[in-house]
């Protein structure tokens, strides 16, 4: 054990990329953002669409989870949950929250920032339609956050809700939706040498995005 944390302490990794410069970057930061993320779909792999969701209830402690980005436009940021869920539940409270992707092997880092809200529910029936069968019956059969005394009791209701709509198709629980974060402040992260990285920050100021560079 004693090995491995002097492996961790020790551990280095040089990040080193394509300049970030603030003088040259898109004035929209979805722009921007549309194009990173289109070389991580090609590079960045399993998950390119993972990212970090940070939320917490006004003065309280915050949690964090990842989830996949189902959805992107100039308007915002969407997932899709259970919004009876831990986070479904600090977003009621409170619908200020932040993303992060972190992509290592073009080493890039985006964190954002904004306000949550829920996606129409005619948005939310149209994409649990596409979902597959299973995941739309296990929406219905998780009480997602809830302690449960067993996996077999999962697996029981899960069983139940696929003898229920056997033959039939699968309604979108009422319990589960969508979500679109309207950002107001993005960063873009640039690994680079010695740990000089550059970083751009997009702040939105009276309806115009203001650019930054900032200290690494």
């Amino acid at each position: 054990m004693e090995d491995f944390l002097r492996q961790i302490r020790e551990a280095r990794r040089d990040y080193e990329g394509p300049e970030l410069d603030d003088k040259q970057v898109p004035s929209d930061p979805m722009v921007l953002f549309g194009a990173w993320l289109e070389i991580a779909n090609e590079k960045e792999k399993p998950e390119p669409l993972a990212m970090t969701l940070s939320t917490g209830q006004a003065g309280s402690r915050i949690s964090a989870r990842v989830v996949l980005l189902r959805g992107l436009d100039h308007d915002g940021f969407r997932f899709y949950t259970n919004y009876l869920s831990r986070k479904g539940n600090e977003i009621e409270n409170n619908p200020l929250a932040a993303l992060t992707f972190f992509w290592p092997v073009m080493s890039r880092q985006v964190r954002i920032e904004g306000k949550l809200e829920k996606v129409p529910a005619k948005e939310s029936d149209e994409y649990f339609a596409s979902r597959p069968r299973g995941s739309q019956i296990g929406a219905w059969a998780s009480v997602q956050s809830e302690a449960v005394a067993s996996r077999a009791v999962l697996d029981r209701e899960y069983s139940r809700v696929e003898k229920l709509y056997d033959g039939k198709d699968i309604p979108r629980p009422p319990h589960w939706g969508g979500y679109i974060l309207t950002p107001d402040r993005i960063e873009f992260w640039q690994g680079q040498l010695n740990r000089l990285h550059d970083r751009v920050l997009y702040n939105l100021q009276g309806g115009k995005w203001e650019i930054l560079r900032l200290f690494p």
